[in-house]
Order: structure tokens, then sequence, then C-alpha cells
């Protein structure tokens, strides 16, 4: 194995996750015509079913040692263990990253929880939630209406708002029953730095009690280079009403400046505080945009590729070009707004109920559509024969049929033409 670089035009950049619809993404970025996109472990084997994280460390080292070339990045835009991946790969091979612990430290809900009391007022009251108790209470503290959440999932994947005893005990009972799928392989990791007392006694299976938040969804995306932290933009979060289900993100933000400046200074703020160096982040809020509050809602140690197609409609660059230039060692440099829109949407067209899918939209019907309105890309999550209950990283109350990406001049546009492709996508379900 050569890590040395083999020569200034090409480079092997290794993509823990890399999929179809990414890699389209990542071959529209500036100087892609240098970069050799390679995947290291597939979306299945990193999100579905059990995390075997030793066979996934050992199956990626056997791939990079068994390269017959340079290895000059290695990066990726998805969650645990990918995230945590990135970092131990990147500390065994010597390349640019972020360190483990500092990704841990976001990951860890509660760990990340008592970093960010430490420089910021805004967040809400938590502790932890004895799963082993047969009539759980909230932590001291904490009051109705919360959120209860394992310290370490994806995807709101068995988060419930709770607002009374009855509603905690059966939540309690769903996430003691779920939690160590994503619950062991973390503690795994966790194992491998010096944990504070009371982090080391929650552990990686632990429960999160927090108090519910309120207002405006929305989020930053930023990156940290040699120490120094970035916001790069910032995009809104819109639920389905009277749900926790999103139903799009749209960038940029709307909301007032006040709101963007206070998410900007908190995200600068925590990201330094936790020692984050050289890797992107994204960080999500509740704003209330009258008085300019912003409490911080969760961090994510990887920017999200849901918005990599909006920052290229809107700036005409994804936000995976910082991804590669970090994972190369390179200052992503300064970000020029030269899109062919003003305002882009990821929408996520869900259904309500459970059901057996006995149709969906046909590739020729899809493409057609994405054909007839422009700045539209649409990409179906179930198949057919499919029982939506089945399908992975869904959230507690809701199942995903589509998603859509939408640009246009406007909001009214935008929504004008997810209107139009949600009436023409047909999709049929057996009840029950």
């Amino acid at each position: 194995m050569n890590t040395a670089p083999r020569s200034p035009e090409e480079k092997n950049i290794f993509v823990i996750g890399l999929d179809e619809s990414n890699e389209e993404v990542l071959r529209r970025i500036p100087g892609a015509d240098r970069y050799h996109f390679h995947q290291l472990l597939t979306v299945e084997e990193l999100q579905y079913g059990e995390i075997p994280i030793i066979d996934l460390m050992e199956k990626a080292q056997k791939q990079l040692d068994a390269f017959d070339g340079t290895i000059d990045a290695i990066v990726s835009y998805w969650d645990f263990p990918a995230s945590t991946m990135v970092a131990m790969l990147c500390e065994k091979y010597g390349l640019p990253g972020v360190s483990l612990e500092a990704v841990l430290k976001t990951e860890h809900k509660y760990w990340s929880r008592l970093e960010q009391a430490k420089v910021i007022d805004e967040l809400p009251a938590f502790g932890i939630v004895d799963l082993d108790n047969e009539k759980p209470e909230p932590p001291d503290g904490v009051d109705y209406p919360m959120w209860l959440k394992p310290v370490k999932s994806f995807s709101s994947e068995l988060a419930f708002h709770v607002a009374d005893d009855e509603e905690l005990a059966k939540a309690v009972a769903e996430i003691r029953q779920g939690v160590d799928r994503v619950g062991k392989p973390f503690d795994h990791i966790l194992g491998k730095v010096d944990l504070p007392q009371s982090v080391a006694d929650a552990g990686g299976a632990a429960c999160l009690a927090e108090g519910a938040l309120t207002g405006v969804q929305a989020a930053t995306e930023g990156y940290v280079h040699n120490g120094q932290v970035t916001v790069y933009g910032v995009l809104d979060s819109i639920n389905y009403p009277d749900t926790p289900c999103f139903m799009r993100h749209q960038y940029p933000s709307q909301l007032p400046d006040d709101s963007v400046r206070r998410m900007k200074e908190i995200s600068v703020l925590v990201m330094e505080q936790i020692g984050f160096d050289n890797a992107t982040f994204s960080i999500e809020f509740f704003c209330h945009p009258e008085s300019g509050q912003a409490c911080l809602l969760e961090i994510n140690p990887r920017h999200s590729q849901s918005h990599a197609e909006l920052f290229e409609y809107v700036d005409g660059l994804a936000n995976h070009q910082i991804m590669v230039r970090l994972g190369l060692g390179e200052d992503p440099g300064e970000r020029r707004h030269r899109g062919d829109y003003q305002i882009a949407g990821k929408w996520y067209y869900r259904r309500f109920e459970d059901g057996m899918v006995t149709r969906v939209p046909t590739r020729a019907e899809v493409a057609d559509l994405e054909a007839e309105i422009p700045g539209v890309k649409i990409e179906i999550v179930p198949e057919k024969g499919m029982r939506l209950s089945e399908l992975p990283a869904q959230d507690s109350y809701s199942y995903e049929l589509a998603h859509l990406f939408v640009a246009a001049q406007t909001e009214r546009e935008m929504e004008q033409k997810y209107r139009r492709c949600t009436e023409a996508l047909r999709f049929e379900f057996e009840e029950g």
C-alpha cells in the first residue's frame, strides 16, 4: 500500500457508504475529473439491521490495504457508524480528519449536551432515564412535555414525544426493545476514548429525556479547517402540520437576520468547545423569529447529504465539495452563490398509515415528470411488495414514499411544483 500521492492531478477518494445518487452529485463538483471515487462499504451494510462495527472496520481495512494505489482521502456524509469510522480510519492511514473524541462528543446526545451547556444557555433541560426501572420516571428538572430518545440513533429512530407518565412508560418500553441495535456497537466505539464519568455511567445504549422545544426548525451547515469554524449555509426545516415529521428542508433560510445570526454564533461556540476540526458539521435548531432566540436541538458530525442538491441548485456548488476538499487536507475556499435558482427544497412525501405497497411510480413516469418540470429530481423510497412498516430508518410516526428535490425562484413557485409532482405520482396500497 502506498499512501503518498501518485500525482497532483489524480486523487483516490474512498467514500464510506457511497451510493448512486450521491456519486452523481460528487461527479459534478469542481475537479471531479481528477477524482476517483471508491465505495467503501454499502449503505445497506452500514444502516440496515444489526451494525457489526468490528466486522465493518475489518472489512474496510482489508479493502484499503489491498488497494493498489494511493489513498488520498477517506470521507462520508452518513451518520454513525460511518462518522466514527471516518475518524478512526483517517487516523490509522495518516490522513486529514477529525478526532474520534470530537465526533463522539457530538454523536452521544448526553455528552453533547454536557459540552454545549459549558458555553451556551440556549438548550433544553435534559437528563438520563433509567431504562431498567420498572416504573420509569422523568429525570430531575425535566418536565412534561418532553422528548425521549436513545443517546445514539439516526433518522429520528425511537424518538418519542411524551406528555405524561403513561406515554413515558410506553416510549421507554419501545426504546428498551430497540436501543441495542445502535447502542451496543456505539458502546464499543465509546470504549476507545477517555469518557467523563457521567458519560461512562450512562453508556452508549442509554435513554435521554429533553424538554420539548417549540418554534420554527432550522439548521446550520458548516465546517472547521485548522481550527477556524465557518458556517456557509442556514436552512429551514418545515414539518407537516401538527406532527413532528419533516415536510421539507429548504435553502436558504427565510428566517429573520437576527435568528440566522444567532444560530451562526451558537454554531461557532459549540464546535470550538467540542474541539471539532478538519470536518463538516450540521446543527439543528428551534427558533423564535419574533425574539431572534435560537435553541440548539442536535449536532451532527457531518454535513447533510440530503441538502447536497439544494446547495447545488442555489449556490451552483454542492456541499459535498467541502467534504472532499477537507478530506484532501485542503482549504474549501470561498463559496460563491451562482446557482440557477433562488430557493430549493428537499420534500418528504409521506404516508401516515401502514400498508402493503401494491404500486409505485415507474421509472418512465418519474423521468417524464422530471423532464416536464424543470428543477425537479424525484427518488422513490419503497418498492412494490414492501410493507411500509418494514422500511429502514423511518421516524416513529410516518413512512416516506418519495423524496422530491424542487428548485424555483420563489417559495410559492416551489410549493406549486411540489404539488404538481405529488398529484402525478401514483402509489397504491393494500390496507392492513
